[in-house]
């Protein structure tokens, strides 16, 4: 009879706990219990990444009323997954990582960095002047090189760009690195190439011409830019889907201050090469959609 009452007891007692569980509410997102989950993305040194981490921490926490935990994962794959299982809630990424999230999970863009005054970027077409390529027609026939299969400005643009105008150089290939193509075409290996295009700032150029310039201080004399592609937006900062509208706009406020201080102005530099940042959404990258459907890609493909 005992066993039995100890029984019916233990029974008692587990349903109350089973019950207490499910009736339990998860803590709200951005309380101690449950921070705001920030994945900063492996751009450059760990060491430099971890340092910029625990400012950005400091300076949220100051100014939001949420509670941060910032993470560096592995790889942008690694933060793709991690907006599926509610592992992250916001993430600086790349263009591509953005496009699979979103189409995976609805994740949602809502900041672009500004780099030297544009958010948006250009692929270059580059030869050296002492040659006849003056124009874009000139490369039919020609011998070229890419920087790298998975390389947007390296090769994907200016692979659509080819397509467009029906440019069909004689050989291609990939040079792995944006610093390789140019010198590539310095020193008359190949006739022309595709590198990244950035405004001139204060009179000096900033596109991958630079890369070479100690080696090459003549470069700008002998190296010259033929044709610029479309332009497509720069690198976003996203937010999970299910994430509301007041935290996103909280934090992308925050950001955008953050970004306006010495402390900021550094961090963001050094991690993402962005001189500014500014609100976005979602149909701004419809061009790097259109882009991938005409040349028979997607953004799994990178």
């Amino acid at each position: 009879m005992k066993s039995a009452k100890t029984a019916s007891a233990l029974i008692a007692l587990a349903a109350l706990i089973t019950l207490t569980s499910c009736t339990r509410k998860k803590a709200e997102l951005g309380t101690v219990d449950n921070p705001i989950k920030f994945f900063m993305v492996p751009s450059v040194d760990t060491k430099l990444l971890e340092d910029a981490a625990q400012k950005l921490k400091i300076y949220l926490e100051k100014n939001t009323p949420y509670k941060y935990k910032i993470s560096i994962p592995s790889s942008y794959v690694a933060v793709v997954e991690a907006f599926g299982t509610n592992r992250a809630d916001v993430s600086a990424i790349n263009t591509f990582g953005y496009l699979l999230a979103h189409d995976k999970y609805g994740a949602q863009a809502r900041l672009n960095f500004i780099r030297f005054g544009s958010s948006s970027y250009q692929s270059q077409i580059i030869a050296r002047k002492d040659s006849k390529i003056n124009k874009l027609e000139d490369i039919n026939g020609k011998k070229f090189a890419f920087v790298d299969p998975s390389s947007t400005s390296g090769y994907l643009m200016p692979a659509k760009l080819f397509l467009d105008h029906h440019i069909k150089p004689s050989d291609t290939m990939f040079a792995q690195k944006h610093d390789n193509v140019v010198t590539m075409v310095y020193q008359g290996q190949v006739d022309a190439g595709a590198t990244y295009h950035s405004p001139m700032t204060d009179g000096k150029i900033e596109d991958a011409r630079r890369l070479v310039k100690t080696q090459f201080p003549d470069i700008e004399e002998k190296v010259k830019i033929v044709a610029l592609t479309d332009k497509i937006p720069n690198d976003p900062i996203i937010f999970r889907k299910d994430v509301s509208n007041d935290i996103q706009d909280t934090i992308s406020d925050a950001l955008i201050n953050f970004q306006k201080t010495e402390t900021g102005k550094d961090i963001f530099y050094k991690v993402y090469g962005a001189t500014g940042i500014v609100k976005t959404s979602d149909m701004q990258y419809d061009s790097v959609r259109e882009m991938l459907k005409a040349l028979n890609k997607k953004a799994t493909d990178f």
